[in-house]
């Protein structure tokens, strides 16, 4: 068992032979791959997820004149992250009440819109969406789903196509093995789709967003028919009795686990067939008692068959997680000189803060990769790996250790350091892979940290591969869950609230409701920000992120009396010393089966930057994979409290997304309300501009009629995070309408007309 989860494993054969008929094939994309890296037709640029662009008319000497060349509103409460496509000077969007949106690529100008059922406006594909047309271009199609309904619409009309699945849906909760009634629409226990998956040919590749709770779906990853919507391919990633890696499970995992789903970002290699999927981590993310084994294919790079869904070969990178180490960053597809030959490689970046680098083919590591003991659990029912696997040549882009040496000497004052200090200090701290346990664990990069989905992009030709990383560490603790269903205290409802929110909300939104914006909300006043409907209904059903939560209406009451007046309830509770009785006497509140354990997220968050280590909180790396080291590194925005003292290079936590030029730039969005550009070669600075809103997406970039465009969308600042920071309102040099501070919105920038200079 040992040595099948620590190796690569894979089909001989079939790559054998895949190998042998494809030698030439990379010397048949070169021709047509710098016209087809002129367009933004797919989700990240192409369906290798590169981000790159062989635009070059913004370049390093003119792009300190891009301004605003139009601006799109998406209105107020729209968390927007999506990347733009753009066909044919047509730009689809996510607009308004979440619609699907057509705009005159040039103008901004409304062309159509689809507006889908209003119950799943909330949890409709949100990072990007597949574009799918026929040779002959007669057929045009937009695919992506909405709650668990997948869905296609007519690109040039918007009308949705009824003759796809049951009258215009297919059902994404039938074919999982599962009885698909217990899988809900929407909410706790649902399954839904962020990222927009993969077409090849006429087929749609797609993973799931499953929820990290017991008993959450299983994340099969599986290939459906754009014409007709007929599921074509699944591939188990929990292994079913008679597949492939069935052996690193419990005979009975594959009837109740849940995970190990795509959520994040694959890449797709069109000349070969083959389909790079990251997978996340089985559930519950951090106590595997249920799910005792290495767990294939949690944690992996699975190479499939596009056309199949047959494994060509995968690695394992975490066996039997327990620290929510999901691959979700887009493995890079690059052409490397390795050994003094032409290598094709595939990178793909961890949540570990590893970049791990395999022959794209064959599935072999390019620099060795050991497995090395790690500490063990001391948690009752808990059996982790003995080992894990370490990349020995390539360095990580992450920082792995957290040591009170490395406490931030920009914490507010010397009680806060104090706070942290003693926290650190008094942690289970054994480093990358120490397990959870029933006391404070240290977790860094952290489970929020490292690279995630979007985070990844590259020069492919020349290759490189640049990854945006954030530090932030985690504190784990695990506790044993109360039984489904169960009262979390008794007593006046602020004081009800505030148990819930201690056991269930305190570990990712922080004792003093201040988020990791813009990951996790900030709850400070959030009940003058939204009604009480919407709260219990954001509680139960989850959202981005946070899975939903079982609770009865008299916890969720409670919750809100909490978030009303936390100060109050936290006074109250200070004078009875947090001795109000549990819900009944402590046989009642025995479970019926067997201990299970829980833990929040756990973010450290300081009150001034977004964690309490020492910075950058944030990178850019560049990796020159010909050589397996890293070019350069810089750090990725400003914390604007700490810029105001002049303490500048902090990196401000959490970038999104990188599109790489071939004019040699590299733009980004950061959570200081600010859109950059870096020198692909050097990592310099050549431009940033402050915006009105926060930029959550990934950028994209395309050319009409002669002119280079980049948009990049976001949302209100404080849209669910923090308040507005002062002077983000504006964008300097804007030349046309900017959009209101409350309204999410797609800025467009270019070359003003009469300057812009041609390659």
């Amino acid at each position: 068992m040992h040595g099948l989860a620590s190796m690569v494993t894979r089909n001989r054969t079939a790559v054998a032979i895949l190998a042998a008929g494809l030698i030439a094939v990379g010397a048949t994309v070169a021709a047509s791959d710098k016209d087809k890296r002129a367009e933004w037709r797919h989700y990240l640029g192409g369906p290798d997820s590169a981000s790159y662009s062989s635009l070059t008319q913004i370049n390093r000497s003119n792009v300190t004149e891009l301004e605003v060349a139009w601006t799109y509103r998406a209105g107020p409460n729209n968390r927007l992250r999506f990347n733009p496509i753009v066909v044919d000077g047509v730009m689809y969007v996510l607009g308004k009440d979440r619609a699907i949106v057509a705009l005159n690529a040039a103008t901004g100008n409304e062309l159509w819109k689809y507006e889908h059922d209003p119950l799943f406006q909330r949890d409709i594909t949100d990072r990007g969406i597949n574009y799918w047309e026929s040779k002959d271009r007669s057929q045009r199609r937009l695919l992506f789903a909405a709650g668990a309904y997948l869905q296609a619409v007519d690109a040039k009309t918007g009308k949705l196509i009824t003759t796809f699945g049951q009258n215009g849906k297919v059902d994404l909760r039938e074919g999982l093995g599962r009885d698909p009634k217990s899988i809900i629409e929407f909410g706790f226990g649902s399954l839904g789709w962020n990222s927009p998956g993969r077409v090849f040919e006429n087929l749609l590749i797609v993973g799931s967003r499953t929820g990290e709770a017991y008993g959450s779906p299983p994340g099969d990853i599986r290939a459906f028919d754009v014409i007709t919507g007929a599921r074509v391919w699944s591939f188990h990633t929990v292994p079913h009795p008679g597949e492939f890696g069935y052996d690193g499970w419990p005979k009975d995992a594959y009837k109740e686990v849940g995970g190990i789903n795509v959520w994040g970002d694959m890449s797709l290699d069109e000349a070969r067939g083959i389909i790079y999927a990251p997978t996340g981590s089985p559930t519950y993310d951090f106590y595997g008692a249920d799910r005792i084994g290495s767990n294939l294919f949690g944690n992996c790079l699975l190479a499939l068959d596009a056309r199949t869904g047959k494994r060509l070969w995968h690695y394992q990178v975490v066996h039997h997680d327990l620290w929510d180490y999901d691959n979700t960053a887009p493995p890079q597809l690059v052409t490397v000189r390795h050994n003094g030959k032409k290598v094709d490689a595939v990178a793909m970046a961890g949540k570990t803060g590893f970049l791990y680098v395999f022959n794209r083919v064959t599935g072999e590591p390019l620099w060795p990769i050991e497995e090395r003991k790690v500490p063990q659990t001391d948690v009752p029912g808990e059996q982790s790996w003995p080992t894990q696997p370490f990349p020995t040549v390539v360095p990580p882009f992450a920082r792995q250790a957290f040591t009170v040496a490395d406490i931030s000497p920009y914490l507010s004052d010397a009680a806060e350091r104090q706070k942290w200090t003693e926290m650190v200090r008094t942690s289970v701290n054994k480093g990358l892979f120490t397990p959870p346990a029933t006391t404070n664990t240290m977790q860094i990069p952290g489970n929020a940290g490292g690279a995630n989905w979007g985070t990844t992009a590259a020069d492919p030709a020349a290759g490189f591969v640049y990854v945006l990383n954030k530090d932030e560490p985690t504190m784990l603790k695990l506790e044993p869950e109360p039984p489904p269903g169960q009262r979390l205290a008794i007593g006046p409802p602020d004081q009800v609230g505030r148990s819930v929110y201690r056991q269930r909300c305190q570990q990712c939104h922080g004792e003093e409701l201040r988020g990791v914006p813009p990951e996790i909300p900030m709850l400070i006043d959030v009940t003058k920000r939204l009604d009480s409907q919407t709260i219990k209904r954001t509680v139960i059903t989850g959202q981005g992120r946070m899975p939903g939560f079982q609770l009865g209406d008299r916890e969720l009451t409670g919750l809100i009396a909490f978030l009303t007046d936390p100060a109050a309830a936290n006074a109250a509770a200070a004078k009875e010393s947090d001795a109000a009785p549990q819900s009944g006497p402590s046989e009642a509140r025995k479970p019926t089966g067997p201990v299970r354990y829980w833990s929040g997220y756990g973010y450290m968050v300081p009150k001034v930057g977004p964690a309490p280590q020492m910075p950058p909180w944030s990178t850019l790396t560049a990796y020159d994979l010909n050589r397996g080291t890293i070019a350069w590194q810089v750090p990725v925005g400003e914390v604007p409290e700490l810029a105001a003292r002049g303490i500048m290079n902090t990196g401000s936590g959490a970038p999104r997304g990188a599109v790489v030029t071939a004019s040699g730039l590299i733009f980004t969005g950061t959570p200081d309300n600010t859109f950059r550009v870096f020198d692909k070669d050097t990592g310099k600075e050549l431009w940033n501009k402050r915006l009105p809103i926060n930029p959550l997406s990934v950028a994209a970039t395309y050319q009409i009629a002669g002119r280079q465009y980049v948009v990049i969308a976001g949302s209100p600042r404080d849209h669910g995070s923090t308040p507005d920071e002062a002077g983000a309102a504006q964008t300097a040099g804007a030349t046309a309408p900017q959009a209101a501070k409350e309204e999410a919105a797609y800025l467009v920038f270019a070359l003003p007309v009469k300057s812009k200079s041609r390659p």
